[in-house]
């Protein structure tokens, strides 16, 4: 006897014949989640500089307030495991584009930065002139490095935007490059693309990334470039047969040869990746026997980045190592000096900021929660074993490089380093970044509960912390103008005066006058200013007491290099310089919180025999200089 079961009515909507695969709603969940907390986000952006501007209000809360909004949200669909390749790029495409929005917010309009000012002018007057490795009189090196000002004058000319307009055109795409440019090489290092998203966000907590790598500066362009070339590399040593090897080959010597041309250090810092790759993939090589043509080919591509590096830093721009020497210099002295039995040599961090206390306490847990994520990553690499061995050798290469983090940090405690050492984390966080990821997928796949807010939390404090230790408020935030800040020391009454300047004597006038004075004048006001230096210390000038000559060498090299006229900031007698500079880092002025100057040293103008005032606005006066009375003939044999 058979036992058949009844029939049972089968509804057309229950026959699994008749089923239709649900639609993917997370596409449009996450477009609608991201879509309220970028606008959520933006607008406690936008209140905290407004409460800056105004001097009251939480600035910090509602900045980092903003932030987090965003950047939560952003990392869940990027992380999530149920999310597509699309989804995973417009996630990351979106997070580039919200994290570049303090520094636009910071100034949209124009230059604010010391070297924005710099940049803006070399590339206004190739655009005006034509002409690639012109002088700059602002930062001395970056004529020699038009990558970044011949882009943006190419795209300027083209379209027809202002100069500053291009820069942004450009700095949003380089911007976006960087982030997508870390998650293909960690999903082609990993072979995941969660562990990729992973490392772009991670990548994005650098204390460069907000504000210092978005600046319109040469490194703002030159880090994707680099970046970029490292997968290039990736691929060539990666690379199945020799065509493709050598096509993937010649789009790293272009890429590292574009990025040559473009900043000094993010080169050096390619090579210095580079050279790491090459190492740990030989020493792999050298013990398994199965790296072999990897580490022959990362070894000849990094020989040919080098002498790329070496050929430009010798032939067309030798002044390089002259113009970082100092820094390094003083930075190793300073060093010495605070391991020495005095102690001497340091500086206090957080000296009188007006960062709060938890921004503080951020700033030094960071590196702590960088030591343990790498203390992780190093416990991974050691009992994960990657079955491919140049996936692996870059793995252990990149966690090299991330390692170098650590000592570069110390250099920080010293006030000529610190400006060096905020500058190679953009580098070494590169390596953190790619290390660190895929602990960060491995503790959310086993403690997906636990993990996830814990990881939030760490996202938040290293976010906080690294940008407070890198960018201090006033970089930041909007404010009332400060005398000798690099961001705040623009007023209307010294961009009337260098506008004044051109409109009635003409531009690439030779001129003498302090840091910050020189910067408007010799960007928005087109002059060529000198702001003195231990071989030409027109600071002298400056300093020389009332009714005593000015050194008659002084004299004697303005009127033989043809100078024509001096600005005097009568604010030097009344206030000190935010960051304790009249005119540049060796000057032989006294830092003791007292104005270095006199009112007297300064009006001593009035009354030189040899010094005519053609400008008076208050605090900014403009003298032309009469050598002739001196009984000098200017050079060229014609009385001014």
């Amino acid at each position: 006897m058979t036992l058949t079961a009844p029939p049972v009515a089968v509804r057309p909507g229950n026959d699994p014949a008749h089923t239709e695969a649900r639609p993917d709603r997370a596409p449009l969940w996450c477009a609608a989640t991201l879509t309220v907390a970028g606008a959520a986000g933006a607008a406690s952006l936008v209140a905290a500089d407004r409460a800056a501007e105004w001097g009251r209000g939480p600035v910090f809360e509602l900045f980092w307030l903003g932030m987090l909004l965003f950047t939560a949200p952003a990392a869940y669909w990027a992380v999530r495991r149920g999310s597509g390749a699309r989804l995973r790029l417009a996630v990351l495409i979106a997070y580039a584009g919200f994290t570049y929005l303090p520094k636009l917010l910071r100034n949209p309009t124009g230059p604010l930065y010391h070297d924005e000012f710099a940049h803006w002018r070399q590339s206004r007057e190739i655009l005006l002139d034509g002409r690639l490795f012109e002088a700059n009189p602002i930062v001395r090196v970056i004529g020699d490095f038009p990558g970044l000002h011949a882009t943006v004058a190419a795209i300027s000319a083209m379209t027809g935007l202002s100069v500053w307009h291009a820069a942004l055109v450009v700095l949003v795409v380089a911007h976006a490059l960087v982030v997508l440019g870390v998650a293909v090489l960690a999903e082609q290092i990993s072979g995941c693309r969660r562990t990729a998203a992973t490392a772009a966000i991670a990548y994005g907590l650098n204390s460069s990334f907000l504000f210092f790598d978005t600046q319109f500066g040469y490194e703002s362009l030159a880090i994707p470039l680099m970046i970029w070339a490292l997968v290039s590399l990736q691929r060539a040593m990666r690379a199945p047969d020799r065509p493709a090897r050598a096509g993937w080959a010649a789009v790293t010597v272009l890429l590292s040869a574009a990025t040559v041309a473009t900043h000094h250090l993010t080169a050096l810092g390619q090579v210095a990746i580079m050279l790491v790759i090459s190492a740990v993939v030989t020493v792999r090589a050298l013990r398994r026997r199965d790296a072999g043509p990897a580490a022959a080919t990362a070894w000849a591509l990094t020989g040919v980045a080098a002498i790329l590096v070496v050929g430009w830093l010798c032939w067309v721009a030798p002044k390089t190592a002259g113009y970082l020497d100092p820094y390094l210099g003083k930075a190793l002295g300073q060093f010495a000096g605070l391991a020495g039995e005095g102690g001497t040599g340091g500086r206090t961090l957080f000296k009188e900021s007006v960062a709060p206390w938890w921004e503080q306490k951020a700033a030094f847990a960071a590196p702590v929660g960088a030591f343990l994520a790498m203390a992780a990553a190093a416990w991974r690499l050691r009992t994960r074993r990657n079955a491919d061995p140049v996936d692996r050798s870059l793995a252990l290469a990149m966690f090299v490089v991330g390692a170098c983090y650590f000592p570069a940090a110390l250099l920080i405690l010293t006030p000529s380093g610190a400006e060096g050492a905020r500058r190679t984390w953009a580098f070494s966080y590169l390596g953190i970044a790619l290390a660190v990821a895929p602990v960060v997928v491995a503790l959310l796949d086993r403690f997906a509960r636990i993990a996830g807010p814990a990881l939030i939390a760490l996202l938040a404090v290293m976010m906080v912390g690294n940008t407070a230790a890198g960018m201090n408020p006033s970089y930041r935030f909007p404010g009332p103008p400060v005398y000798g800040s690099d961001t705040r020391a623009l007023t209307p009454e010294v961009r009337a005066a260098a506008a004044w300047l051109r409109a009635t004597q003409g531009r690439d006038l030779r001129i003498v006058a302090d840091r910050y004075s020189g910067l408007v004048f010799g960007s928005l006001g087109g002059q060529f200013p000198v702001t003195g230096s231990v071989t030409f210390p027109t600071y002298d000038m400056y300093l020389a007491p009332p009714g005593r000559p000015v050194p008659p060498a002084l004299i004697d090299q303005l009127r033989s290099w043809n100078f024509r006229y001096l600005i005097v900031d009568r604010r030097m007698a009344e206030e000190v310089p935010e960051i304790g500079i009249y005119f540049e880092t060796n000057e032989p002025i006294p830092h003791d919180g007292r104005p270095g100057f006199t009112l007297a040293q300064l009006t001593k103008f009035d009354r030189t025999p040899w010094s005519i005032k053609i400008y008076d606005s208050g605090d900014i006066a403009i003298y032309r200089f009469d050598f002739a009375s001196l009984g000098f003939v200017p050079r060229g044999g014609s009385k001014w």
